[in-house]
């Protein structure tokens, strides 16, 4: 048998039992990321509770609650789907730009100068990055999240669809106060500027310093559990963030955050970046 990987006992385990699990793996882990930080997450959480309820009184034979909780589950799969109906859309969404992004960006690798992506990347990094500092100056608040293609579609969907090439001049438009845009975060992915005033999660965890404002506080909550990446200007203070994997560094130099954001800028071309050491919290320097 050509597909049999290891036979233990009477237990026969294939190559391809091994590639199912990792798929339904895959899969599971993938809707989880969707859900998160959702109110979706705690409807599935309630319905795997109503199945396990369903499944014990079962066991017990406890025909009155049974035939009740047989009602609920008999449709559970419609109720579900009613129920899901932007997170089902918005998996599909994800598999087919995940299938087209990565051929798409498979043949660019092939077919481009390096040398000219290597060009295009420092110039957009170099147009952030002065536009922070411009901001900063101006102490002009601003919240820029490099976002994965895992989430960056439940984020965009919050704001304003952008889809425009990263300039100097069009970031500070849009952060300039008297915008009607100014007022979120702004999205990049594919090199792009995907959406502006977007809404993110705002962490509440205890440890987070009370000189942090909202918008530093939405940067550690949309970095939390993923590979988010933020920056942030302070209105207060004209100093500039970084938030990453649910930590802060407030106050940067140029140099820093220039390193940062050409690190983040490639990795959110990607839907799996490698996670980067925990940066620990530190206070604003002076």
């Amino acid at each position: 048998m050509f597909s049999l990987l290891i036979e233990i006992g009477f237990l026969e385990i294939r190559i391809w039992d091994v590639l199912d699990v990792l798929i339904v793996g895959y899969l599971i882990f993938q809707i989880y990321r969707l859900l998160r930080g959702t109110m979706a997450f705690n409807i599935v959480i309630g319905v795997m509770a109503l199945f396990a309820v369903w499944w014990l009184v079962g066991q017990l034979e406890m025909g009155l609650l049974s035939s009740i909780l047989n009602q609920f589950v008999s449709v559970g799969v419609i109720m579900l789907l009613i129920i899901f109906q932007p997170e089902v859309r918005r998996f599909l969404l994800f598999i087919g730009n995940t299938t087209l992004k990565g051929r798409f960006s498979f043949w660019k690798q092939i077919l481009s100068n390096n040398s000219e992506i290597d060009k295009q990347t420092e110039e957009a990094v170099e147009a952030i990055l002065k536009a922070m500092v411009r901001m900063g100056k101006t102490k002009t608040g601003a919240l820029i999240v490099f976002a994965n293609n895992a989430n960056v579609q439940a984020l965009g969907e919050t704001g304003t669809m952008i889809d425009a090439k990263i300039s100097q001049p069009l970031i500070e438009s849009i952060f300039n106060k008297e915008s009607p845009l100014h007022d979120g975060a702004m999205l990049i992915n594919n090199s792009k500027i995907h959406a502006a005033s977007c809404i993110l999660p705002v962490s509440y965890r205890r440890d987070i310093p009370k000189s942090a404002g909202l918008r530093h506080r939405a940067a550690i909550g949309v970095t939390e559990g993923s590979s988010n990446a933020a920056f942030i200007v302070s209105e207060e203070t004209g100093k500039l963030s970084y938030a990453y994997q649910g930590n802060l560094i407030r106050g940067m130099s140029q140099k820093d955050l220039r390193d940062k954001l050409m690190k983040h800028y490639s990795e959110s071309d990607n839907v799996s970046v490698i996670p980067e050491v925990p940066i620990p919290q530190s206070e604003e320097k002076s």
